[in-house]
């Protein structure tokens, strides 16, 4: 059995999902009673692959909100991710996808040196990220939605904004690896860790993202916005591709211009449709079909009875992994979004 590990979005958001799953205890309280609400099972998942291989799987509500993090509710944030795992080991699932900021979080505050929560001993070769297939994925739609638009990666420039990080850094692998992309801009916070990447990879050009924006014919975002950071879209080139794989996914309502085309970034179709509710109640376009890749990694892996943490830590991610689970993903039916 595979498990998603998940939160919903904002305080608001969750009040009112929890309306609509039938938990109204939970929909008129406050932040205080998020910070102490125990994870929950919220949804049973069949999925079918093409190969007529059918699986089951459970979503696991954390409770975590990003306003947790905002208002410096650290622990709580923290205990969210633990417990949540716990629960889903708990249960009895092999495999379990850590989606949204669960790996943030998981990663940033080192939870893998509190392995006992309670009366459990988490077993951490039961839980993935999800990464390797996000950015496999981010990577695929690089290539395909640039074909749609016009865009000749030999004559491209590409920036990665998060380009530390790990799906940002596997991105940079494979574009460098994989295609004949003419250039590469890395943006990111921590210059030492860009020196890093730009000396693994022999190429590259560190700059900022005020610098690249004009420069660039596609933009990949795996990295969170600064509060108060906006994007003119007047500066940016026709045709230009912004692929948002962020979370939540908010460049399509902040950008809005011709010529300028923003993709869901890390997002995939399956080929047949899933039994579940829950990316209804996060609002996928086509809930029925469309999902983020993270969650389809542990899908895969429970498809190959793979159960290990097939993602797990920071920049750990190799093309040659890319290259095992994208050819997963297409054996059991899924393809990236596009545009």
């Amino acid at each position: 059995m595979f498990g998603l590990i998940g939160h919903l979005t904002s305080l608001e958001h969750a009040q009112s999902v929890a309306q609509e799953l039938g938990y109204p205890e939970y929909a008129d309280q406050g932040l205080d009673f998020w910070c102490s609400a125990p994870p929950q099972i919220v949804d049973h998942i069949t999925v079918t692959s093409i190969t007529g291989q059918k699986i089951e799987g459970r979503y696991v509500e954390s409770c975590f909100l990003p306003e947790m993090l905002a208002n410096r509710r650290i622990k709580a944030a923290t205990r969210k991710i633990l417990n949540a795992m716990a629960h889903a080991q708990k249960h009895g699932i092999d495999i379990t996808a850590l989606g949204g900021f669960s790996s943030i979080i998981f990663e940033n505050f080192n939870l893998e040196q509190f392995s006992q929560v309670r009366n459990v001993t988490l077993e951490f070769e039961r839980f993935t990220t999800g990464n390797t297939h996000t950015a496999y994925i981010i990577c695929r739609q690089v290539e395909e939605a640039s074909k749609q638009l016009g865009i000749e990666l030999s004559k491209a420039t590409v920036a990665v904004c998060g380009a530390t990080g790990d799906i940002g850094s596997a991105v940079t692998r494979w574009l460098d690896k994989k295609t004949d992309v003419q250039e590469l801009l890395l943006i990111a916070r921590n210059q030492e860790r860009l020196q890093e990447l730009q000396a693994e990879l022999g190429r590259g050009k560190i700059t900022d993202l005020h610098e690249a924006l004009p420069q660039s014919d596609i933009v990949v975002w795996v990295a969170s916005m600064p509060k108060g950071v906006e994007i003119d879209p007047i500066v940016l080139k026709q045709p230009c591709l912004l692929i948002d794989g962020g979370y939540p996914k908010n460049l399509g309502t902040k950008i809005q211009h011709p010529g300028v085309y923003v993709l869901n970034g890390g997002i995939v179709e399956h080929s047949l449709d899933i039994d579940w509710k829950i990316m209804k109640i996060v609002s996928m376009e086509v809930p029925g079909r469309q999902l983020f890749a993270c969650f389809a990694e542990s899908m895969l892996l429970e498809f190959e009875k793979l159960y290990t943490n097939f993602s797990w830590g920071r920049n750990q991610i190799t093309v040659d992994k890319m290259d095992h689970i994208g050819q997963v993903s297409v054996k059991h039916g899924f393809k990236p979004l596009l545009v």
